[in-house]
C-alpha cells in the first residue's frame, strides 16, 4: 500500500486514537508531522510528543503523540481536519485566514517562515497553505 497524504493518515490515526481513548499513538514520523505535533502541544491539544527510533526490523522513525483529555476522560481535541489536499491545495494571504470555531479552533499553516498557527502567520503579516485545522 502507497501513501499519497502522510499528513492526512497522521490526522486521521490522532482521531481515531482520540475516539477509541488511547493513552498515546505511533506514526512514521516527518519533519512536517513533528511541526504538526509542535503546534498541537503549544496549543494544549496533546500532552506530549516524541521521535524515536522503531523497533527492531522497521524502517524511518516514529513518533509517539501522548494524547490529552478532560477530567471527565473526554478528548481535548473534538475535532482535526484536514484542509489542503495533494489533489486540491488550499494556499490564503494574511487577510484570508479562516478563523476555527469563531477563534475556538486553530488552524495550522505552512508558511514562508515554517510552519505555525493561523494566528501568528495572521500577526507576522504572512499567508500560506493551511493544512489543517484543529478544534
Amino acid at each position: 500500500m502507497t501513501m499519497t497524504d502522510p499528513i492526512a493518515d497522521l490526522l486521521t490515526r490522532i482521531r481515531n486514537a482520540a475516539a477509541a481513548q488511547h493513552h498515546d499513538v505511533t506514526i512514521p514520523a516527518s519533519r512536517l508531522g513533528q511541526e504538526i505535533a509542535r503546534i498541537l502541544r503549544e496549543q494544549g491539544y496533546i500532552e506530549a510528543y516524541e521521535v524515536h527510533d522503531p523497533a527492531e526490523g522497521r524502517p524511518g522513525q516514529e513518533l509517539t503523540i501522548t494524547l490529552k483529555y478532560t477530567q471527565a476522560r473526554k478528548p481535548v481535541i473534538s475535532g482535526i481536519q484536514r484542509v489542503s489536499r495533494p489533489g486540491q491545495r488550499t494556499y490564503v494571504d494574511h487577510a484570508h485566514i479562516p478563523r476555527i470555531q469563531g477563534g475556538m479552533g486553530t488552524a495550522i499553516m505552512s508558511t514562508s517562515k515554517g510552519v505555525m498557527t493561523g494566528h501568528d502567520a495572521r500577526i507576522e503579516g504572512i499567508g500560506g497553505e493551511v493544512v489543517a485545522q484543529v478544534w
